[in-house]
């Protein structure tokens, strides 16, 4: 009995093991860098979370990165306008124009489709989690392939811990934060770290360096 239950940790043991071992994400750059996007479009974010902020809290939060990367992006509140003019008011019906119709009305290397899971604050009885998800492809306006995507995910909880004030005091300041967090939009700050986590260029799997970085050409 002692002998099979030895075994059966050692076994679970090795798949820990594995497990932990999980190759990193790679990515096939070759189109990317054949194509080489000077200027990048960024569309309005489509949104599947139930917080209706979550779209444009995180289309105003996504210029710094890319521009930090070394892109120029077209001015938010332009493309905007730009879409209304043109009778496309929702992020849905913008992700559906055929992408040579972007490059014609915008002249654009390339644009960045995003999409946004996860927005908001969550109350667990003990802890108050506000989260932001996202994902995003960078899409070629020229041929239409897709260059690049990628994702991130923030929270408000990384690196916290309820230690102290036991359970009464956990609850306590779990309902604090979610009156706090209800009241105002939590999630806008942390929608700014998931932007620059999806899309600062440098990381393992993400953005290449733009041609105004001067480490441009080096990744």
């Amino acid at each position: 009995m002692i002998s099979r239950t030895l075994k059966l940790l050692a076994a679970g043991l090795a798949l820990t093991v594995l497990g932990g071992c999980v190759a990193p994400k790679t990515v096939d750059y070759s189109a990317y860098k054949q194509a080489r996007p000077k200027t990048i479009l960024v569309l309005p974010p489509l949104n599947t979370s139930p917080d209706v902020k979550a779209s444009y809290s995180l289309l105003s939060q996504v210029t710094f990165p890319l521009a930090e990367a070394g892109y120029y992006v077209l001015p938010i509140t332009l493309v905007d306008e730009t879409f209304r003019q043109n009778g496309l008011t929702t992020p849905d019906d913008i992700h559906q124009a055929p992408a040579n119709k972007l490059k014609e009305i915008f002249g654009a290397d390339a644009a960045l489709y995003i999409t946004v899971t996860e927005y908001g604050t969550r109350y667990m009885v003990i802890s108050s989690e506000t989260a932001v998800t996202a994902t995003a492809k960078l899409v070629d306006l020229k041929s239409g392939t897709t260059l690049w995507t990628g994702s991130a995910r923030a929270s408000s909880e990384e690196g916290g811990n309820n230690s102290g004030g036991g359970l009464v005091g956990m609850l306590i300041t779990a309902a604090v934060k979610q009156v706090i967090n209800s009241s105002t939009d939590a999630g806008y700050p942390i929608a700014g770290v998931a932007s620059n986590r999806l899309l600062s260029a440098g990381q393992h799997a993400g953005l290449l360096y733009g041609p105004r970085s001067p480490k441009y050409g080096t990744d």
